[in-house]
């Protein structure tokens, strides 16, 4: 009996490939990273330190810890205990405590060795983290511009110690998310779009044809020679290793490369570890970057999304950490994603409406399209301090003014302040007592560059505003914020700006129709689908404990270093849960733990902005965007006075047989549910 004949071709067509090229949320070739510090504070003290690799180290902050490196922990000690029982369980632990601002000391944050004692006296200083965060954020530009060098320029030798080539190139092929102190995602695919050019001609555009939906050739390789650091996830029920690789797979071993490149000078040249996760969107990128902790990567390919996410609690998926996820739990009786595959479609959206079901129909499915937003530029800047018991005068206050300014004052040089690169408009002061938070807020000057002596003389402004009511000793928490910043000068936009939808954060919305093995969902799915809104709802839900606050939680709790807890990826979740309480625009000086009350009230309370909740829609909108919401419902209700004036004197259209015209489209109809079983991990 003969053989079946393999393939020619590949499972992908033309048009997978050239929607790689520019980013494209909707193509199967799609490449993902996360990278992610291995308990980073603590490699930062042990870096500072200079400590051998083996030598138990965690960070404190006051009697808890906020970090505990990999040799500490196999001791049994986590950031869920104190400083004191930590010691008890292993005698050579270092526990180095964070730098601190201290009252009557201006501005200057050290190292102290009473820190510990002086909770009432000092104020934490992160700034040493953001410094090496910051560093670190610069290898992995350097690393990408070198690959890109690479494909743009026709080769730079060894990669990651090349210079840095490309010019505006960069910013075409690569694009970097700050999703925290300690973590990046990396949207690599135009880049591996280029390598993939380079090292295949036959993939070449001008060799491409016509006709987009022709297949693409096969590979002409059959074996792909991994890493010793990469670590495949098992692939899913009805695949096998001995199958020939397709282009995906290729993608996949092009973005490994890349990545390791990245760690590999990272820890050359600053001496830090990191673990990454690789795969076909951000959800399982962050998933895998947790998996295999410290110091490797984990490739998600498209082949074995079932396998890797059937066993993992769907609590641990962005959004559904929080309320959301307690619904699901509570209406269908399982956590696990393997179990939750077996529910239908139809089920989903009579419990959980049209939208949510089947957002949560796709993203369990590894269905997730939330983009990488190049938004390393933070929103606000935010210091505070709490006090037990308060303080009592003017005075004490002006001294904590004092040292609010030095902290906000030293990142706002980072950001280009002293050149007009970019400066915020608003200054902000919180205060609170007995239970009762206060506010004041005023513009920040345009006619004058900002210093400190400015800044604290608006603080010194807002405070007596607020020394002006009565019964505001003592007082608990006081917090000094800068917000609204822009790029320099930036223009007016035009009516028509606002009709391109509210702002806010938009992503595409899942579809069933994409679903199980990727290879076939996407074959004949050319047409983008629609893009909705998106509020950040369990994600952000400070409520409940901090994995979930970091999004979506890696699966060792003990893991979870960033202090993060404002989220602002959009792509995740579904848009109808709007959250109930103002999130707070925080940036990554945000105190630690929320094991330490104080100063983690502090964080809620005082880091919200003012805001205004909109008569009209009923959402809560910072004060600084105020103007700019009300202009948009302005131009909105302008845009429908026309829409009726033109309709009151335009005779009705025919009614025709033929297509009609920008009319809404009708979505799949979401009938193909794929009953899977659950499969180890």
């Amino acid at each position: 009996m003969s053989q079946p004949i393999p393939s020619t071709t590949s499972a992908f067509i033309h048009r997978h490939l050239t929607l790689l090229r520019s980013c494209s949320l909707r193509t199967p070739l799609r490449l993902i990273a996360h990278i992610d510090l291995d308990a980073f504070y603590a490699q930062c003290e042990m870096v500072r330190l200079n400590t051998p690799l083996t030598q138990p180290l965690a960070v404190q902050q006051w009697d808890s810890l906020i970090a505990v490196n990999y040799p500490a922990r196999a001791f049994g000690i986590t950031r869920m205990i104190t400083a004191v029982e930590a010691r008890k369980r292993c005698p050579e632990l270092i526990t180095q405590h964070v730098a601190t601002f201290r009252e009557g000391e201006g501005g200057h944050w050290r190292y102290r060795e009473d820190a510990a004692e002086r909770k009432g006296s000092d104020k934490v200083s992160l700034e040493p983290y953001r410094n090496e965060s910051r560093r670190i954020l610069g290898v992995i530009r350097g690393v990408l511009e070198g690959w890109v060098g690479r494909v743009v320029g026709g080769g730079v030798g060894e990669v990651f110690g090349g210079e840095a080539v490309g010019g505006g190139r960069y910013e075409q092929l690569v694009r970097v998310e700050k999703a925290g102190i300690d973590e990046v995602f990396v949207d690599l695919s135009a880049l591996v779009y280029e390598v993939l050019l380079e090292k295949y001609p036959m993939l070449r555009e001008g060799e491409a044809p016509r006709d987009l939906n022709e297949r693409l050739p096969k590979p002409p390789t059959t074996v792909l020679e991994w890493g010793k650091e990469d670590l495949l996830v098992d692939l899913d029920v009805g695949q096998a290793e001995e199958d020939d690789p397709d282009w995906d797979d290729v993608c996949m071993l092009v973005g490994a490369d890349i990545v390791r490149d990245v760690r590999r000078a990272i820890w050359e040249r600053l001496k830090y570890t990191c673990s990454a996760g690789i795969a076909r969107n951000k959800m399982m990128a962050k998933l895998g970057s947790a998996c295999n902790k410290p110091n490797k990567q984990t490739i998600v390919r498209n082949r074995a999304v079932q396998q890797f996410l059937g066993g993992f609690p769907f609590t641990k998926i962005r959004a559904l950490g929080g309320k959301l996820g307690k619904q699901v739990v509570e209406m269908f009786g399982t956590e696990q994603v393997g179990e939750l595959l077996n529910v239908s479609l139809e089920q989903l959206r009579g419990k959980l409406g049209d939208e949510t079901g089947l957002w949560l129909y796709d993203v369990i499915r590894g269905n997730e399209y939330s983009e990488v937003s190049v938004r390393t530029k933070i929103k606000s800047m935010l210091s505070t301090k709490s006090f037990r018991p308060g303080i009592k005068s003017t005075a004490q206050a002006e001294k904590w003014l004092k040292i609010f300014v030095a902290d906000i004052y030293g990142r706002l040089l980072e950001e280009g302040v002293l050149e007009n690169k970019r400066r915020p408009k608003v200054i902000t002061i919180h205060w609170r007592t007995a239970g009762q938070m206060r506010s004041r807020q005023i513009p920040i000057p345009t006619g004058r560059p900002i210093d400190d002596t400015v800044l604290f003389d608006l603080g010194k402004t807002l405070l007596t505003q607020v020394v002006g009511e009565k019964n505001i000793w003592p007082c608990q928490i006081l917090s000094l914020n800068v917000s609204g910043f822009e790029d320099g000068v930036t223009g007016n936009q035009s009516l028509d700006s606002f009709f391109r939808g509210n702002p806010g954060a938009k992503i595409a919305a899942p579809a069933a129709q994409q679903q199980g093995d990727i290879r076939q969902g996407y074959l004949h799915s050319s047409e983008p689908r629609k893009r909705r809104k998106v509020s950040d709802d369990d994600a952000n839900n400070i409520n409940h404990d901090h994995a979930a606050a970091r999004s979506p939680g890696p699966i060792d709790e003990a893991e979870e270093e960033s202090l993060f807890i404002q989220d602002n990826d959009p792509g995740h979740g579904p848009s109808h849960f709007t959250p109930t309480t103002i999130t707070p625009v925080i940036d990554e000086s945000a105190l630690p733990t929320p094991q330490d009350s104080d100063d983690w009230a502090a964080i809620i309370s005082a880091a919200q902005e003012p805001s205004f909740t909109c008569p009209r829609c009923s959402k809560s909108v910072p004060e600084p965007d105020r103007s700019e919401h009300e202009d948009w419902h302005f131009a909105r209700d302008l845009y429908a006075q026309e829409r009726q004036q033109h309709a009151s004197i335009t005779p009705p259209a025919r009614h025709s047989t033929g297509s009609r015209g920008r009319g809404r489209r009708k979505g799949g109809s979401g009938n193909n549910d794929k009953r899977q079983s659950r499969l180890a991990f």
